[in-house]
């Protein structure tokens, strides 16, 4: 996650702030079925083999081993290319029930075309990505970074010709999206359409931390650092603004983590999970290791 990524984090302070005032209209009755993924953002992690990938387990095998340990992914494929339809069905196959793929908006719609002339490019995407089916998380749209709130009006034009059948976020990131001075609209707007925000996590960008409820849901994009203490402490902040999002009616989070070449990923999810689990009484799918066997331990 190179979004608002610090080499040095010394002094940083990691602080949840307060909820945004768009929370005030978020009023709904708890879920009693209230989920939560955490997974990474590739599965072609040779350094998982003997640990989380069975120790022969062939590289064509990766992403069916990872969707049975993780919950989730942060797809980023789709960001790249638009994938056929049969490409989908093949990851999908990959998948048992429970696991959902969270794909990215592909950047010809978002980052060349900029939400212009994209109309016949959404539609193919949205047909490919609906082969998923039940294992279809959230989608998210990443702005680009120099996408500003002059161009509020044309973003919103596109986000209201969007499907209301199937989870949508946003991540905004230019700072004049978290200049309340600006556009203090666009929560509304996204509030009122169902879509969701994106929150991003991440130090060098604490502006982006922006606490808003637009949705239901909630993606996470996690910028964390090889299990340096802070990161834990991060994950009990948000355990804790869990538990007060649950009361007010949220129905999903995804934690999508991001460590530094994804080498800490099933660590990290690993020990997320367990606190959550202790806090919450609520189970999370997250890896467990294998023996030498290619057994998960009990």
């Amino acid at each position: 996650m190179k979004f608002g990524k610090l080499d040095n984090i010394e002094g940083i302070d990691f602080t949840l702030p307060p909820d945004h005032r768009v929370n005030q209209n978020f009023n709904r009755n708890e879920h009693d079925e209230f989920r939560i993924y955490s997974g990474g953002t590739m599965w072609g992690i040779k350094q998982w083999k003997g640990t989380y990938f069975p120790v022969k387990a062939p590289v064509s095998s990766f992403g069916e081993h990872y969707c049975k340990q993780f919950g989730c992914i942060e797809l980023n494929a789709t960001h790249y290319r638009i994938h056929p339809p049969e490409t989908i069905s093949k990851w999908k196959a990959m998948a048992p029930n429970d696991f959902k793929f969270c794909p990215k908006w592909p950047q010809l719609i978002t980052h060349y075309r900029r939400f212009t002339n994209s109309e016949g490019l959404t539609d193919e995407f949205l047909n490919a990505i609906s082969h998923f089916e039940e294992n279809l998380g959230p989608c998210f749209i990443q702005l680009p970074p120099n996408y500003t709130t002059k161009y509020a009006d044309r973003l919103k034009n596109y986000l209201a010709s969007l499907p209301r059948d199937i989870e949508i976020a946003i991540e905004l990131r230019h700072p004049s999206w978290f200049d309340s001075d600006t556009d203090e609209n666009i929560w509304e707007f996204l509030s009122v359409h169902g879509i969701g925000s994106v929150i991003s996590d991440t130090a060098g960008r604490r502006d982006a931390v922006h606490m808003a409820l637009t949705a239901p849901f909630v993606v996470l994009r996690f910028g964390a650092y090889q299990l340096h203490p802070s990161d834990q402490k991060r994950w009990q902040d948000w355990i804790d603004r869990m538990k007060e999002w649950k009361k007010m009616g949220m129905q999903s989070f995804y934690l999508l983590m991001h460590q530094p070449d994804s080498l800490l990923t099933p660590e990290s999810c690993a020990i997320f999970g367990d606190m959550v689990e202790e806090q919450m009484g609520l189970k999370v799918k997250s890896p467990q290791r294998i023996t030498l066997q290619g057994d998960l331990f009990p």
